[in-house]
């Protein structure tokens, strides 16, 4: 007994559904991610701005260089144990590709930290209302 031949095209194992649309950013506005402890401090002192909202801080200074938008995540040890830490960075990583490309600015910087018991459990949807509200403070709108 011979196993059945695999669809040439791919598409008949899947159901034949077009491929996800993603929602990822251009090159344009390609995010770095920071690993730099002076990129953090940078943002942490005058003259970066920050903002604080119900599920996130939001630290951001202008690099007044013109390059791409740069971010990092932060969660204190207040924030739970190392699962509960990485979940909230998890949806800060995620919240911040979806909302940094559009309302985010070249040559800026942000450092997002997460806080204790809202980060985690906060809806993602208002996660994301929180961060442009963050924005748009920041920026001065």
């Amino acid at each position: 007994m011979t196993p059945p031949e695999a669809p040439k095209d791919g598409n008949a194992a899947r159901g034949d559904t077009p491929p996800a649309v993603s929602v990822c950013a251009s090159d344009a506005t390609k995010l770095e991610v920071m690993a730099k402890r002076r990129d953090f401090l940078a943002c942490a002192r005058p003259p970066a701005l920050k903002q604080g909202t119900k599920g996130m801080m939001v630290q951001g200074r202008n690099r007044q260089d013109g390059g791409g938008i740069r971010l990092g995540f932060t969660c204190s040890k207040k924030v739970g144990n190392a699962v509960a830490r990485n979940r909230a960075k998890r949806r800060l990583r995620e919240a911040a590709r979806m909302i940094l490309p559009v309302h985010g600015r070249p040559g800026w910087d942000y450092v997002l930290i997460g806080r204790a018991d809202e980060t985690a459990q906060r809806p993602f949807e208002e996660l994301k209302r929180d961060l442009i509200y963050a924005l748009k403070k920041i920026h001065g709108q």
